[in-house]
């Protein structure tokens, strides 16, 4: 008799925050990336009308033959409308403008909060161990349909008192979501961003998302960090731009936080001596670029590199 190995499943997560300047798309662009290096064939789907996340990985909107707009509509697959990164094992779905009709043009439409799902539905069987979704700061068809496509929701907010007063709004979404139309629905975790562990505020902050959330809360905290904010200006992500940098560092230890929670999902390329990042595109700044090759020509094996725990 023989067993047959069981599938594999891709688990869907979506960056989520009704509440804008939490570093969303920030955290939707760098976990995907992070995700990649670590060795897991990841996909970024752009569900922001603004794009950003398409723009902040150097692909060119007008360039797209096929965006989320079609998924939505129901005119193609994620595996039809997918571009390529200059990340080794990172995929997109880009965004688009017109994006924004598509709350208009689904508002009669049949399981229009369905949409994305179904779209989803071909490409769930371990082709990509994750598909990140990043969604508008807003709770109108396109959240809902990411909401309702997800199995687990994480949500960036930021260190500041305000980012408490949308706790129990953002438990009541996921209930109500969950309750109508996604039962399997769940919180992967509260990510802490533009996070300074000096000052006292911060750490109230965690404190009380800590009362909230529990160990939902992830260990790893975002700083304040000025590569963090440059890198999507230049097209790549953090890990690129300036992959010694404490956002890189950062968004490195969130990836691996979330393969610790999903233990079931697998690298399927070698990352722990070696994450390099293959760039066909976008050339890398000349000085990061000579320290690459200056470790390459000494067989370290450490690149991008990542700073030594203590």
């Amino acid at each position: 008799m023989t067993i047959d190995p069981p599938k594999k499943k891709t688990k869907v997560i979506a960056v989520v925050n009704q509440k804008g300047g939490v570093g969303k798309t920030t955290t939707a662009i760098n976990l995907a990336a992070s995700l990649a290096l670590e060795g897991v064939p990841t996909l970024l789907i752009d569900c922001d009308p603004q794009a950003n996340s398409t723009s902040g990985l150097g692909v060119q909107r007008e360039e797209a033959k096929l965006s989320v707009y079609d998924l939505m509509l129901g005119a193609a697959t994620a595996r039809e409308a997918v571009l390529p990164t200059g990340v080794e094992g990172l995929s997109i779905v880009p965004g688009t403008r017109n994006m924004i009709g598509a709350n208009v043009e689904l508002v009669n439409a049949d399981r229009r909060e369905s949409r994305l799902r179904d779209a989803l539905a071909p490409d769930r069987n371990g082709t990509w161990g994750f598909i990140i979704l990043d969604c508008p700061p807003a709770l109108d068809l396109l959240t809902l349909n990411a909401l309702v496509a997800a199995d687990t929701l994480l949500v960036p907010m930021q260190a500041e008192y305000f980012a408490l007063e949308g706790v129990s709004e953002l438990l009541s979404t996921l209930d109500r979501v969950a309750a109508a139309y996604n039962p399997r629905l769940a919180l992967e975790g509260v990510l802490l961003t533009m996070f300074d562990d000096r000052t006292n505020l911060s750490q109230q902050v965690r404190a009380n998302l800590m009362e909230f959330f529990g160990d939902k809360v992830f260990k790893t905290t975002v700083p304040r960090n000025i590569r963090l904010a440059e890198a999507p200006s230049h097209g790549k992500p953090v890990a690129l731009y300036d992959p010694r940098s404490r956002g890189a560092e950062a968004y490195l230890d969130l990836a691996q936080e979330i393969l610790d929670r999903n233990p079931e999902i697998k690298p399927v390329t070698p990352s722990a001596s070696r994450k390099k990042l293959v760039v066909d595109e976008i050339p890398l700044p000349r000085s990061i670029q000579q320290l690459a090759d200056e470790e390459e020509s000494k067989g370290s094996g450490m690149w991008p590199f990542r700073r030594k725990k203590s």
